[in-house]
């Protein structure tokens, strides 16, 4: 929350700066101009930009690929500039209740401040309400209702959305009939132009961030621009400029000025400047119509462009965004030890519930883990997933993981989720997914082909999601593979299990298309010694990484047919096609310092030589 704050703060700084130099494009025009840009600088303050993508994110007119492949190199741009604060969360409670103490202590001075902030307005509030309350009425407009003061409180315009009028009594003795004309006109453009709510806006802001000086800056620019374009309005109505300037002279004698800056009076402002502009006599040019033009278009740009991020990014947001709930629901991880190895090595199974032992890969194979096969924290034997983007360091370091978690998460979750927020605190990860076509064999049953043998008996399935340490026999297991020289048994195996064990001896992924999903068969192909020798399946129980886009173990086109005989002997096509290839690009990722262990526990974070 602290980070999303500071990042906050900053956007609205920056669109604020970037106004200030429109602003000085626009010195010799009118004042409003000017007025109505510093105002938009201060309702930056409470639209944050997130709230702009999120609202993108609920329109769905651009094609969904187009979206997709659009979405990162514009998000991830705006990102940087607009988010230079990192808002990962730490892994740990230890950690998280130290920034927690901080973030506690940073609101009680921030509340501390709006405090201060309200009650000066609030004593401001009573003396105008004292004001008004003694007043008594006056005809002296017809448009509108005006009330006589016995106090010294100068000329104003009381009330945010029914004003009044409210004057000090004897101020017709004090003044000429012409000048009390003048001041009565800027009073009533400050009616026409709704000053006070447009000020009570600017003061809501000024008391939410009262700690940045710049919200104090836009507040008096704000005033002295208002004042302006209200002495510009009441010469072009006419007025002697003389008389004008006299008249408000004579009530800066007289009368003190108003507390708060949503009771608009007419003596606020630099007055040096002010009477100096109002004794040229000269109005402010208006805006040329390519002003106007790239003033339209700053608007635009300003409020469209993180709405399209946010239609541009729908699929990723809703994708890959998880929810506060889901969040919550996520284990973490209490002692995280990486360290760098020499070679790729399998995965182990874990020595005991709750600990993750990854075995030496690269950071990009960890990609694939855990944003594919175990993206949900459910084993998907058959995502096929490839890891494109990224540093040549991240396919070519190795680094084991040792890990212990809070609790008895599942073998899956650990290496999905909970890897997940590993990879993207500590090596900063930012990635987003494609989907193309690319090549499929499409797996159905054959017209007047030998009938499937159906399995009868019972077996043990294999838990995907959570292997057992100590497995049973192969020859109890569903679908365990018994591997010959020249030919591979399955008992118990479902289309899932014969789709898996394609998709690591072909040269592209498999899509079960045979309408027989979760039916057990046995299966018996008789296929070379090569399409077989690194099966990757049983007593592991991690299921393959594979990439979409390049071949698997057997891409001799001999064995490939070899297999597709085989499984024309089931019953069984394999029908090459189109189909939908998932692709992980990396946007963002940094490399760990060269230390030999990395650890974390639930007390400190520190390098291990």
């Amino acid at each position: 929350m602290l980070s999303e704050l500071t990042n906050h703060v900053w956007q609205s700084t920056i669109f604020a700066l970037a106004v200030g130099l429109i602003i000085f494009a626009f010195r010799r025009n009118r004042a409003q101009v000017r007025y109505w840009l510093w105002f938009s600088a201060s309702c930056k303050f409470l639209v944050p930009l997130s709230l702009l993508i999120s609202l993108g994110t609920q329109f769905e007119w651009v094609p969904v690929s187009q979206k997709i492949a659009a979405a990162p190199a514009v998000q991830f741009t705006l990102v940087q500039i607009s988010q230079p604060f990192p808002s990962a969360l730490p892994l740990t409670p230890a950690t998280a209740a130290t920034h927690d103490w901080a973030a506690l202590a940073i609101f009680g001075v921030w509340v501390c401040g709006f405090a201060v902030i309200v009650l000066i307005r609030y004593r401001g509030w009573r003396c105008i309400r004292a004001a008004v309350r003694s007043s008594t009425p006056i005809n002296i407009l017809g448009t509108m209702q005006v009330r006589s003061s016995p106090g010294l409180l100068e000329p104003g315009i009381v009330g945010l959305f029914r004003p009044i009028l409210l004057l000090p009594t004897g101020i017709a003795e004090r003044l000429e009939p012409h000048q009390l004309q003048a001041v009565l006109a800027h009073e009533l453009c400050h009616v026409r132009r709704h000053d006070n709510l447009t000020s009570a806006i600017h003061m809501l802001v000024e008391a939410a961030f009262w700690f940045h000086p710049l919200v104090w800056w836009i507040g008096a620019r704000l005033v002295e621009e208002r004042e302006r374009a209200c002495d510009e309005a009441v010469l072009s109505l006419g007025n002697e400029p003389g008389d004008y300037a006299e008249g408000i002279l004579n009530v800066c004698k007289c009368y003190l000025e108003s507390p708060l800056s949503c009771v608009s009076g007419v003596t606020g402002s630099n007055l040096k400047k002010r009477i100096h502009a109002i004794l040229t006599g000269r109005i402010a040019r208006d805006l040329s119509f390519a002003k106007k033009l790239a003033l339209a278009a700053a608007g635009i740009a300003a409020l469209g462009a993180p709405i399209v991020v946010g239609i541009v990014s729908a699929p990723r947001v809703r994708a890959e965004s998880p929810t506060l709930a889901q969040l919550a629901a996520t284990p973490k991880f209490e002692t995280v030890s990486i360290k760098r190895c020499q070679a790729y090595s399998k995965r182990p199974l874990p020595d005991s519930p709750g600990m993750l032992q990854s075995g030496c890969k690269t950071v990009e194979q960890f990609v694939a883990q855990a944003y594919g096969v175990f993206a949900n924290g459910h084993a998907n034997r058959l995502s096929s997933v490839a890891v494109t983007g990224g540093p040549p360091w991240a396919r070519s370091d190795f680094y084991e993981v040792d890990a212990k978690a809070e609790g008895r998460p599942s073998f899956a979750m650990m290496n999905g989720p909970m890897l997940q927020a590993l990879l993207e605190n500590r090596f900063k990860l930012k990635i987003h997914r494609e989907t193309k076509e690319v090549p499929v064999y499409a797996l159905t049953v054959s017209e007047g082909g030998p009938p499937l043998q159906p399995f009868q008996g019972s077996c043990i399935p294999w838990d995907y999601d959570n292997p057992p340490s100590h497995p049973a026999p192969p020859s109890q297991r569903c679908g365990n593979p018994q591997r010959t020289s020249n030919a591979v048994d399955f008992d118990a195996a479902t289309m899932t299990d014969l789709c898996y064990f394609l998709l690591v001896t072909l040269d592209r992924p498999v899509i079960d298309e045979t309408g027989m999903s979760g039916r057990r068969f046995n299966f018996h192909l008789e296929m070379p010694t090569e399409a077989i020798k690194d099966l990757r399946h049983g007593a592991r129980g991690a299921p393959a990484v594979r990439d979409p886009r390049t071949p698997a173990n057997s891409s001799d086109p001999s064995l490939i047919s070899a297999i597709k005989t085989a499984i024309k002997k089931l019953g069984l096509n394999l029908k090459p096609t189109e189909g939908p290839g998932e692709f992980l690009d990396i946007d963002h990722i940094e490399r760990l310092p060269r230390t030999r262990y990395i650890r974390r526990t639930v007390n400190q974070e520190r390098p291990i030589a």
